[in-house]
């Protein structure tokens, strides 16, 4: 698995790296005879764009890349990660562009995941800027590049027993504590759910409890959807739907790699991750249409799909963070795909009803180039997740409003009195970005912990 931070060379490689110069409308600083070079080879300074410009005067090769935008987009640099010769770099006129978002774009650009082939012996390097704050960067680009690998890692190699083993490596470098709850222990703990919908699988279900921070700090919980492997269960998926399935523990994935964040910088906070880990599978067991199960909330929820079991096994996970009465609780979730026919691939639809988190969520998407979007739990809304049988039903019968509904299904598991966080994510890339290759993707973590920094971070 390549690591994004072996792209950064350390600052004392600042004296024999080669400049980059940022070009276009916007662009300052360029020497006139790298501009002059750029014009008379009839280079195009379109997105991503990189040319090679001879050296003069003992000053070796420049390299020149574009990045236009609105004012510019600082993620185009992660275009120079694969065209630059393998050498050190650094950025020769850092204000033309954003230059924190730049390094950081150029990290997420030089991701490859390389777990089954060979990776290149030797890459371009970028030194930092003096103004960029290497260990923050260095904290987001180690959190994708964690995520981007355990959602592109295929299930074979990545069950509910891997996703623990990646939840239990992570804690070991940070002195988090972890417990897991699995197999028919699920029952008696009084995790219904859970254990119904991963029942199934040759890979017990469980619940992966990690903790770290101070007990006095003010409670976080993360909850990430694991369903490492989703058929649709007996309401099976047609194959195309089923081929990146793997993904499916997206929420998780995520949830981990904002949890490294949070961690390696130190915010004040008793952290909690819980993170269900099943697969969807299908055998005798598996559960049904039709069936009605326990929560551990109480509520008896009628199935309508199984394909729907994401939110089964978030309902009794978050009802689990809720008794503990936190500061917050943010979910992560693959949940609906109704959420990228509305918003596509690219924008994560978010759900809550703390007005002050929502509007410093959305000022925090723009600000780190991290899109999202607040959709509404409309209440009337809730109404058609009604059964005649169970005090509720998985899913509706119309088809309307999948995202929200399936946010309403959750709200039912956490009470008013707790600020509430959910995240409908895609968790990946179809198509290949300047600094982002097709496959797993980190989403909305930057975003939310810029909020939690600005929240718990320097008391």
């Amino acid at each position: 698995m390549a690591d994004q931070l072996t792209m950064l060379a350390p600052d004392d490689a600042r004296a024999g790296a080669r400049p980059v110069w940022i070009v276009g409308d916007s662009a300052s600083g360029v020497p006139a005879q790298v501009t002059a070079w750029l014009d008379a080879s009839g280079f195009e300074p379109d997105a991503g764009a990189v040319a090679i410009v001879p050296g003069s005067g003992g000053e070796g090769a420049h390299a020149a890349a574009t990045a236009p935008g609105d004012p510019s987009d600082p993620f185009a640099l992660g275009a120079l990660a694969g065209k630059l010769p393998a050498g050190d770099w650094y950025v020769a006129n850092p204000d033309a562009t954003d230059i924190t978002l730049a390094t950081l774009g150029f990290c997420m650009g030089a991701y490859r995941y390389d777990r089954y082939r060979k990776a290149p012996a030797r890459r371009a390097r970028l030194v930092p800027d003096p103004s960029v704050d290497r260990r923050r960067l260095e904290a987001m680009a180690g959190a994708v590049s964690l995520t981007r690998d355990l959602v592109n890692t295929p299930a074979n190699d990545m069950g509910p027993a891997a996703i623990e083993a990646a939840v239990r490596t992570l804690a070991a470098g940070h002195k988090a504590v972890v417990k897991v709850i699995a197999g028919e222990e699920l029952i008696a703990k009084k995790l219904p759910m859970i254990h119904a919908v991963g029942r199934a699988s040759a890979a017990l279900p469980r619940l992966i409890d990690m903790r770290w921070g101070k007990k006095g700090a003010p409670k976080l919980t993360l909850v990430g959807k694991g369903v490492s492997f989703d058929t649709g269960g007996l309401g099976i998926k047609p194959s195309g739907s089923m081929r990146n399935m793997k993904k499916d523990m997206g929420g998780a994935a995520n949830v981990l790699g904002l949890a490294s964040m949070i961690m390696a910088m130190g915010l004040e906070v008793r952290l909690r991750v819980l993170i269900p880990a099943v697969e969807n599978a299908i055998a005798g067991n598996a559960f049904r249409p039709g069936d009605v199960y326990p929560t551990r909330k109480g509520l008896t929820v009628e199935i309508g799909h199984t394909d729907a079991e994401g939110r089964l096994v978030l309902a009794d996970a978050l009802t689990l963070a809720d008794e503990e009465e936190p500061d917050l609780i943010v979910d992560m979730a693959t949940l609906t795909g109704a959420a990228r026919v509305a918003l596509g691939p690219d924008i994560v639809p978010f759900y809550t009803g703390d007005e002050a988190l929502a509007g410093a969520l959305a000022k925090a998407a723009e600000t780190e180039r991290d899109p999202l979007w607040r959709m509404p739990l409309w209440q009337p809304y809730a109404r058609n997740l009604s059964s005649t049988v169970a005090d509720c039903a998985n899913v509706t019968t119309d088809g309307f409003a999948v995202s929200v509904t399936a946010a309403l299904f959750l709200q039912k598991f956490v009470s008013d009195k707790t600020p509430w966080l959910h995240l409908d994510m895609f968790a990946w890339t179809p198509k290949a970005k300047l600094h982002a290759p097709v496959g797993g993707e980190a989403q909305a973590i930057r975003a939310l912990f810029a909020v939690l920094e600005d929240r718990y971070g320097d008391r």
